[in-house]
């Protein structure tokens, strides 16, 4: 099974979960290709990012949403079509853990992989 980090990035967050105050999300798009099957992840993982050298991800307050799962091969094309949602997903996700998502403030700059 090939996993595939198409987009991974760092953005400042508004969250509490489990009575800890979390001010950085880390929001990816995810690839795994296994025997002709594709199939494209989007996450989102809130964590306390205390300091800006901080980025000890705890992985209670983290939620995946799976975009599709079917036959064929990760293509260019495709990783551009899940890309362009990430955001709308990462925001959904964070509203089920009454948490947001400060887009126009990275962390870090984004990964492609």
């Amino acid at each position: 099974m090939a996993n595939i980090d198409i987009y991974k990035q760092y953005f400042e967050a508004d969250c509490v979960y489990n009575n800890v105050e979390r001010k950085g999300v880390v929001v990816w798009l995810n690839a795994e290709s296994e025997c002709g099957t594709i199939r494209y992840e989007v996450g989102v993982s809130f964590f306390p990012h205390r300091d800006k050298e901080d980025f000890g991800i705890s992985y209670d307050a983290c939620l995946q949403k799976e975009l599709v799962k079917t036959q064929g091969r990760r293509s260019k094309k495709r990783d551009a079509e899940y890309l362009s949602q990430v955001q709308n997903i990462a925001n959904q996700l964070a509203e089920s853990l009454n948490a947001k998502i400060f887009w126009k403030k990275p962390l870090t700059q984004a990964q492609y992989g």
